[in-house]
């Protein structure tokens, strides 16, 4: 646990001696969805993914979680670790705070990866103030939680998920409480989160490190106009589109995602 100023950071390190890769997750996700990948490059490269603000063992205070305030738990998380600049990757939500943290403190980023999330959101931020916002998270607010037993968690979850791979993604937040199962983010959490998301295009010209974009085939997440877009405004951007339509890039399939990644490690 990183006791920070503002928050705790729960993470998972190799502490292994090499370049530095920080792994960051997306919504109502956790570090543990890097496990493969951790296992993958954890010989070679220090492997650290945190469970973001809001998220698995990680503080969860009241605030906006907004992706400049995440972006900024990051540099006081590697100002924790002692790390001056470290190669980032992140995928969905993820991508869009490794975006953030890399235009808006590049001294900190040496390289960066973002996995099937697109730079477009509302042209104009959210003015409304945090006691203002609902609490509710939009996609859990019908599911039945507490879940009364693992099994009836598990059933839930695997007629409601759209693959095997999202319904592991929400398996990994599923903790034993005493009123029953409960999901280890925070509602408000990522109501906030989703609330105040905005576009972020114009931060895509700021990114002077190499960048690594890969987007799911047919991507929901990402639009072939917005791909191009990004593409386009990114200064040193390498792009690849997965065979496989599923949106855990990293995921769907190891050895074709593996294969685009080591390309990009070694041109560094």
């Amino acid at each position: 646990m990183a006791k920070l100023k503002s928050i705790d950071i729960f993470y998972r390190d190799t502490k292994t001696e090499g370049p530095a890769i920080l792994c960051l997750h997306g919504r109502w996700g956790r570090g543990e969805t890097w496990v493969d990948f951790i296992r993958h490059y954890g010989k070679n490269y220090r492997v650290i993914a945190p469970d973001q603000r809001g998220h698995g063992l990680s503080g969860k205070p009241i605030s906006t979680y907004s992706a400049e305030e995440m972006a900024a738990d990051m540099v006081k998380f590697l100002e924790f670790l002692k790390l001056d600049s470290v190669i980032v990757v992140g995928h969905s939500m993820g991508g869009r705070i490794a975006g953030y943290l890399a235009a808006l403190y590049p001294q900190c980023v040496k390289a960066l990866a973002i996995l099937d999330k697109s730079a477009s959101g509302p042209a104009k931020p959210t003015l409304l103030p945090l006691d203002q916002i609902s609490t509710i998270d939009p996609l859990t607010k019908d599911w039945p939680l507490p879940f009364a037993s693992l099994h009836e968690a598990k059933e839930f979850l695997q007629h409601t998920m759209d693959s095997n791979l999202s319904y592991q993604y929400f398996m990994n937040s599923l903790v034993e409480t005493v009123e029953g199962y409960q999901m280890m983010f925070s509602s408000q959490a990522m109501a906030a989160n989703i609330v105040y998301e905005e576009d972020w295009f114009h931060l895509l010209p700021k990114l002077k490190c190499p960048v690594l974009l890969i987007r799911a085939k047919g991507s929901d997440a990402i639009s072939d106009e917005d791909f191009l877009k990004m593409q386009t405004l990114i200064p040193d951007c390498i792009s690849h589109e997965m065979l496989n339509p599923d949106h855990n890039v990293h995921l769907s399939n190891p050895s074709e995602f593996y294969g685009y990644f080591d390309g990009f490690l070694q041109r560094l």
